[in-house]
């Protein structure tokens, strides 16, 4: 069964007085719908799981980062590493979070398709808000708030985008060592660096909306794994700091709050693998069977590589091929 939906909230309107703030009609669309919008965080949910979505228990929730027209990823997560299934014992459960088209006639159709998958798959979390890379925050903020009603007692998360090969197996080995209910947040570390201020960046980040010229250290948003700890104390901090535009620096600065620090996992590349030499392809299955995670891949690659890593006679020490 579903849950029952709750009244619409009340729309959330511009806030016109940020049009007075130095040089904001020379800032690209993309910062100034941020600034104008990045107060609204009530948004109506359009598509929920199922209310056994989260019946415990669950060892790692596979909370997928995806756009409205990702359709085929969709499936092939769905086919691959994002099965529901038990690893040794271990419960996985599956979600999407997905915002709307910007476009209203593709919104339609899209939504259309999203209503279907969530019929036939029940793992589609859809508000109703413009999807797009600077209200992937956004996405992350109502994640957490809906998780703290519905999903709470998921001992791990693994936060990813839909473009990533996550090896599952491999990710309850490591959680089996930790404790769900210590601090845990690990991914491709970064840190000692700042905004990026040139315009034609996806990643422009005007002074207008940071003075700071350094963010806290955070971890690449392709994939990170944290704790139910670690996710309550993010969610905490979530509620009273201004969104970012970045969403995970904005991550970073929620653990910066609470005086917790992210941690760098060597098995997780979100900037991707490269070969050790020009003769090894860097798709060698053999590669990828000690990592938790790789950004980023094709869906087709994805199926060619779950499909090598299940297979029972893999063998490694020898060049192997996956096609």
């Amino acid at each position: 069964s579903r849950p029952a939906p709750r009244p619409p909230p009340a729309p959330c309107r511009a806030n016109a007085s940020v049009a007075t703030l130095p040089n904001f009609k020379g800032q690209p669309q993309q910062v100034r719908d941020f600034l104008l919008y990045k107060h609204c965080r009530d948004f109506p949910l359009l598509q929920d799981v199922p209310l056994g979505k989260c019946a415990p228990p669950v060892f790692l929730l596979l909370v997928i980062k995806s756009s409205p027209r990702n359709y085929e990823r969709r499936e092939l997560v769905r086919r691959t590493w994002g099965r529901e299934r038990q690893v040794r014992g271990a419960p996985l459960r599956r979600l999407f979070l997905v915002g709307t088209a910007p476009n209203p006639l593709e919104a339609r159709k899209v939504n259309r398709l999203l209503a279907l998958e969530a019929q036939a798959h029940g793992d589609i979390l859809q508000w109703d808000f413009h999807d797009s890379f600077f209200n992937l925050t956004l996405k992350q903020v109502l994640f957490l708030k809906w998780q703290e009603t519905r999903c709470t007692n998921a001992s791990f998360v693994l936060n990813g985008d839909d473009d990533v090969f996550a090896h599952t197996d491999n990710m309850v080995s490591y959680l089996r060592d930790h404790n769900p209910d210590r601090h845990l947040f690990v991914g491709q570390l970064i840190h000692s660096v700042g905004p990026i201020r040139v315009p034609w960046s996806k990643y422009y980040v005007p002074t207008v909306v940071t003075q700071e010229e350094q963010y806290p250290p955070y971890c690449g948003g392709g994939g990170f794994l944290l704790s139910r700890f670690t996710a309550t104390a993010l969610r905490r901090a979530a509620s009273t700091l201004d969104l970012f535009p970045i969403d995970d620096v904005f991550l970073g600065m929620c653990l910066k709050q609470e005086g917790l620090k992210p941690a760098s996992h060597g098995g997780i590349r979100t900037a991707g693998i490269g070969a050790p030499s020009a003769r090894v392809s860097s798709f060698d299955p053999c590669f990828y069977r000690e990592l938790l995670l790789v950004h980023r891949f094709l869906p087709y690659e994805m199926l060619l590589m779950w499909d090598a890593l299940s297979r029972p006679n893999l063998t490694c020490g020898q060049q192997m091929q996956v096609y």
